[in-house]
C-alpha cells in the first residue's frame, strides 16, 4: 500500500466521511488518487449559487457554512459542515448550477472531487451513489423542515408589513368589539342607563329625573343604532383583513409545498437513472460470483 504524501487525504481520512466509510482499501485508495487536496482560508467563497456544478467536496479538517439569499435578501444558513462531512453533490451528478452558497468560516482542508472523477468512480463503486442518495434525501428533509418552520414564523411579518394605519385601527377595534369584556361593557352600560330612567319614570317618591324616559328609551336606542352603524363595517373590514392574513399564509405554505415536490420529483428522477444504469451492473456481478460458486462446487464434487 503506497503512502500518502502531505497533499493526500489518508486511507483513514476518507473512510472517516460517511460516504466512503464501507470502502475496502483498494477502492479507498483510488478514489484517493482521484481527489485534489486544497488548504482554503477562511472566509472564503468556494462557489455561489448559479455557478456550474463540477465539483463536490470532502472536508478533512475546518468548517463550512451553506447559505442561500431569501426574496428579501436576507441570508439563511442551510448547514454547518466539519470535517467529515461532504457537500456540492447535487450538482455533479445532474451537472447543473448550484443552488446554494458555500463559504469556508474556519480555516479548511478540502478534498475536491471532479465530476469526470466522480461518474467513473461511481461506475465502479454503485453502493456509494445510493449511500449519497440517501444522505442527499436526508438533507432536503432537514432543509424543507427548517424553511417551513421559517415560513411559519415569517407570515406574521408578511402581513405586518402589508397593513395601513386605518388597518390596525380597524383590527384593534374588532379585537376589542369581539372580546368578553367589551359585551360586560354594553351589558352593564344598559342595565344602568334603563334602570335608572325605568325608576325615574315609575318611582317619583325618589325624586329622579329621568333624562330617556320610559318606555321609549329615545336616546338609549338613539346611541345603539349609532354604534351599530359605525361597528357595522369596522367588523367587516377586520374580516377582510383576516381573509388577506389567510391568503397570505396559504400562498407561503404553497409555496414551501411547491418546493417540496420539486426536490422529491428531483431525487426520485436521479434514482431512476441510477436505478436503471447501476442495476444491470449490480446483476450482472451477482450472476459471475454464482456462476463461480458454482464451479467451485462443481470442482470439489468432481474431486470427492
Amino acid at each position: 500500500m503506497s503512502t500518502p504524501t502531505p497533499q493526500e487525504m489518508t486511507l483513514d481520512a476518507i473512510r472517516s466521511v460517511p460516504l466512503f466509510a464501507s470502502l475496502d482499501d483498494e477502492a479507498a485508495a483510488n478514489l484517493r488518487n482521484l481527489l485534489r487536496v486544497n488548504d482554503v482560508p477562511t472566509n472564503a467563497s468556494l462557489f455561489r449559487a448559479g455557478d456550474d456544478g463540477d465539483a463536490m467536496y470532502l472536508i478533512e479538517q475546518g468548517r463550512v457554512q451553506i447559505t442561500i439569499t431569501d426574496e428579501d435578501k436576507k441570508q439563511i444558513v442551510l448547514a454547518e459542515l466539519a470535517q467529515g462531512d461532504f457537500f456540492g453533490e447535487m450538482a455533479i451528478i445532474d451537472g447543473k448550477q448550484r443552488s446554494a452558497d458555500a463559504t469556508v468560516t474556519e480555516t479548511a482542508r478540502l478534498a475536491v472531487l471532479s465530476r469526470e472523477n466522480f461518474l467513473s468512480f461511481i461506475h465502479d463503486n454503485p453502493k456509494v451513489a445510493l449511500e449519497m442518495l440517501s444522505a442527499t434525501f436526508s438533507r432536503l428533509r432537514r432543509t424543507d423542515k427548517m424553511l417551513q418552520q421559517r415560513v411559519s414564523r415569517n407570515v406574521n411579518v408578511v402581513y405586518e408589513k402589508s397593513l395601513k394605519t386605518l388597518d390596525r385601527l380597524a383590527i384593534a377595534i374588532t379585537n376589542r368589539v369581539g372580546s368578553f369584556g367589551f359585551f360586560l361593557i354594553i351589558l352593564g352600560w344598559t342595565v344602568v342607563w334603563t334602570s335608572y330612567n325605568i325608576l325615574a319614570s315609575e318611582v317619583p317618591a325618589l325624586h329622579l329625573r329621568a333624562f330617556d324616559p320610559f318606555p321609549a328609551f329615545v336616546a338609549y336606542l338613539l346611541i345603539s343604532n349609532v354604534i351599530q352603524i359605525l361597528l357595522m363595517p369596522l367588523i367587516m373590514v377586520g374580516q377582510n383583513l383576516q381573509g388577506r392574513h389567510s391568503e397570505t399564509r396559504a400562498e407561503l405554505d404553497f409555496q414551501v409545498n411547491l418546493k417540496n415536490e420539486i426536490s422529491l420529483t428531483e431525487v426520485l428522477r436521479r434514482l431512476d437513472v441510477i436505478e436503471s444504469e447501476r442495476l444491470p451492473l449490480l446483476f450482472a456481478q451477482q450472476n459471475e460470483r454464482i456462476n463461480e460458486l458454482k464451479g467451485t462446487a462443481a470442482g470439489a464434487t468432481n474431486a470427492s
